[in-house]
């Protein structure tokens, strides 16, 4: 965590010690303080401030206090969770929807729990307030050995943990320099779109300091500033390379939603005229009704057409691409380098050179959308190929239900009022395919891929997102993992529709490499679900196993139990797969089997 002795600073992170004549008591003050001027108030105004007005936690004994003025703030809702890895789960979920997340644990065996989902949302680029409540200030530097932690005098295991997932870490256990440290944390989180670290000592949260006015002073960010001769020269080489292509093509990345791209990315759109397709980890940032909107590029599990336009192309611009094994689907992209310019958060790469630093994407999408030639050629050849899809057959009276099945009554369900969850398997490929109407909003963890990550995204993003209602797709072996906290979704009178995908499983790791392990032990889910609702809260449950099940489960979700937290069960057949993902494992696997280099 965050610790150090007193007369040290450990990785460049200053942790400043705190008087030992310190006390509980607030030390008396030349200058009065408002009543609520205390460090804890002072954060939970800072967390309202930023819209971070739900904090996800769980208590332990070096965070009550500071719990206590958290609850205090009447703007923010403190939210209990299950364990602190869904604590974390749900901060990402929420800053996915409301810009921003916050949670808060406690030292060591809170915070090296919570770690692992602060890590997927530093690799997802979500700016996450994670809070940990610290040793007692004059612990610091006294050589004494303390519970929750390792055994050793050492305060700073879980600092230098978290060093490697955040922007910025904060050691706060002295009143002098509070105010700084806290507010310094939050704006680098929403600077530089990554989780930042902050460890409060246990006994400072109620205390009073000048610093703390009970009206903060309100945040200003700077925004990002391109170097404007380096701008020019960016567009100037852009306009020369794209102007002069006879059928280029642009396509989205996940670096859209850091930047606040998405707007400049579909203005360029239109003005250019070229057909747009978005890499499978930006699904959900571009509007899939624009009217040249091809689909998903994901090399051989591309949506029908999109990887034969867009490779075929002798020019693309990607805005905001992460290309690793799984986007590029084991590093089997038809790509290249010499056609491509790459637009990232602060660079502009034109083919194999030259490359301009200092640009910010926003700023460039939008430059070079007034200097862009119109141009559809690559749009034209698409009409000319494509052929629509058709709908999977429907399943015979009785006849056990199949994925494809399923996915064509999730794709009725979707509208401007609903939003998806996909978790990690089989559901990231399926849902992929399904076509988001205008303001339907879409997530899913690519990059880091966590199993479970979904069930605590789920609770965060309902927390943040109101006024839809999320569906959730869930695998049975992600469910094992995160479950608890459909109890905390039931507490906060969620009404989520999840559809726990029961093939007896790890079906995606099945097809990288099957083996026993792979096999899990099958639960009663709705069982399960029922005992955590145990009459209290709004909750429905129904297992389906047929089409015709299916579509009455789907009546009632959205008719009679529209305010009710819907659970269905979907039983599918072990090897029910979509395509995509047998294609998609089969050339991971490859990669990942590669035998060493020479040496």
């Amino acid at each position: 965590m965050e610790t150090k002795d007193s007369d040290h600073v450990i990785n460049n992170v200053d942790v400043v010690p705190v008087p030992s004549s310190l006390t509980a008591e607030p030390p008396a003050l030349q200058h009065p303080v408002p009543p609520q001027a205390t460090l804890g108030c002072h954060l939970a105004r800072r967390l309202v401030e930023i819209g971070a007005t739900d904090v996800f936690s769980v208590p332990g004994d070096f965070n009550l206090t500071l719990l206590d003025y958290l609850i205090a703030e009447p703007s923010l809702n403190l939210i209990g969770c299950c364990n602190e890895l869904n604590a974390g789960y749900a901060a990402d979920g929420y800053a996915r929807a409301r810009g921003v997340g916050a949670c808060v644990a406690t030292f060591t065996v809170g915070g090296l729990s919570i770690i692992n989902a602060i890590a997927g949302a530093y690799s997802e680029n979500l700016p996450v307030i994670c809070i940990v409540g610290g040793p007692n200030s004059n612990d610091f530097g006294m050589n004494r050995i303390l519970h929750h932690t390792i055994g050793l005098p050492d305060f700073s295991q879980e600092l230098r943990c978290f060093q490697t997932v955040t922007c910025h870490q904060a050691v706060v256990n002295n009143l002098e320099n509070a105010q700084e440290q806290i507010d310094m944390a939050i704006s680098t989180a929403l600077k530089e779109s990554k989780p930042v670290y902050i460890s409060i000592s246990c006994n400072l949260a109620g205390l009073p300091h000048p610093t703390f006015s009970h009206d903060p002073i309100p945040f200003f960010i700077s925004p990002r500033v391109s170097n404007k001769m380096n701008l020019e020269a960016a567009v100037e080489a852009c306009t020369r390379f794209l102007n002069n292509a006879v059928k280029p093509v642009m396509v989205g990345g996940p670096n859209l939603r850091s930047t606040k791209s998405k707007a400049a990315f579909v203005e360029l759109a239109d003005a250019s005229g070229y057909p747009i397709a978005v890499m499978p980890s930006a699904k959900g940032l571009v509007p899939e009704n624009h009217p040249r909107f091809l689909g998903t590029y994901w090399g051989a599990v591309s949506t029908s057409f999109c990887a034969e336009i867009v490779e075929s192309a002798d020019a693309y611009l990607f805005a905001g691409p992460i290309f690793n094994d799984y986007s590029s689907v084991g590093y089997s992209l038809l790509l290249k380098k010499e056609k491509a310019v790459i637009v990232q958060p602060d660079r502009v790469i034109v083919a194999n050179g030259p490359a301009f630093g200092c640009v910010s994407m926003k700023d460039f999408l939008e430059a070079f959308a007034k200097r862009v030639k119109c141009n559809t050629t690559a749009f034209d050849n698409y009409k000319r190929i494509y052929v629509p899809s058709g709908e999977p057959r429907g399943c015979e009276p009785g006849e056990p239900l199949r994925v494809n099945v399923l996915f064509k009554h999730i794709q009725g369900l979707l509208s401007d009022k609903t939003a998806v969850i996909a978790e990690t398997g089989d559901s990231w490929f399926n849902c992929q395919k399904l076509r988001l109407p205008e303001g339907c909003g879409y997530e899913f963890q690519m990059q880091y891929g966590s199993i479970g990550w979904s069930v605590g995204a789920t609770l965060g993003y309902t927390q943040a997102a109101k006024d839809k209602r999320i569906i959730a797709c869930i695998g049975d072996g992600s469910f094992q993992v995160t479950a608890q906290d459909v109890s905390t979704m039931l507490r906060c009178a969620q009404n989520s529709i999840i559809f726990l995908i029961n093939n007896g499983g790890y079906t995606i790791e099945v097809e990288i490499h099957d083996g026993p392990y792979n096999v899990i032990k099958n639960w009663n889910y709705t069982g399960l679900v029922e005992a955590i609702h145990n009459g209290q809260g709004k909750c429905w449950t129904a297992k389906v196993k047929t089409e015709e099940d299916l579509k009455s489960a789907l009546d009632k979700a959205i008719n009679v139990k529209k305010d009710c937290l819907c659970f269905i069960e979907v039983i599918l057949h072990k090897d029910d797969t979509s395509k995509e993902l047998l294609e998609w494992g089969s050339r991971v696997s490859a990669a990942n089997s590669r035998p060493p280099n020479p040496q």
